[in-house]
């Protein structure tokens, strides 16, 4: 029996500590969907499209892993999809606390018996989040160590641009 998880996130931009989530899933499951999530309410930086190719180039040595997006609610992309697990990172308590209420929502909505997994994120990327990442790079700080050589490529062109 194939152990299928769902990794979804906006990913906007991706960070090393989505990277390390991403992998020790793929270690855990027999297959890892990442999934892009469209969110009106955000101001991303990266289109959709681009952060779907970005996260392939990224993953394209991780077998295991297949890249896709969504809009809507979690729960019903899971439920289309028989996911048996939704994979969620933990970085310090604050995200304990919306985590819990989030996965207790979509215990109630999901279907299958479709079970939210937490790994905790290694200590050196605790501090690590996708808005804090452009507020640091947009004001020209050095953002090396915290994402994948491609995505600091990929924002190089997006400021210089602006």
């Amino acid at each position: 029996m194939t152990r299928r998880a769902l990794y979804a996130g906006s990913f906007d931009p991706l960070t090393n500590g989505h990277l390390d989530i991403i992998k020790r899933a793929a270690k855990t499951f027999d297959e890892l969907v990442v999934a892009v999530v469209a969110n009106p309410q955000k101001k991303c930086l990266f289109s959709i499209s681009e952060r779907v190719e970005i996260i392939k180039n990224v993953l394209q040595d991780v077998s295991n892993v297949k890249v896709d997006f969504f809009e809507g609610l979690l729960a019903d992309y899971v439920n289309l999809h028989s996911f048996d697990a939704v994979v969620r990172g933990l970085r310090a308590s604050m995200d304990f606390e919306n985590e819990i209420a989030m996965a207790q929502m979509n215990d109630c909505l999901f279907k299958n018996g479709t079970e939210s997994v937490f790994f905790m994120t290694r200590p050196q990327y605790s501090f690590i989040s996708s808005s804090m990442i452009k507020e640091v790079f947009s004001l020209g700080g050095d953002i090396d160590g915290t994402v994948p050589a491609l995505v600091k490529e990929k924002m190089n062109e997006k400021f210089n641009n602006k």
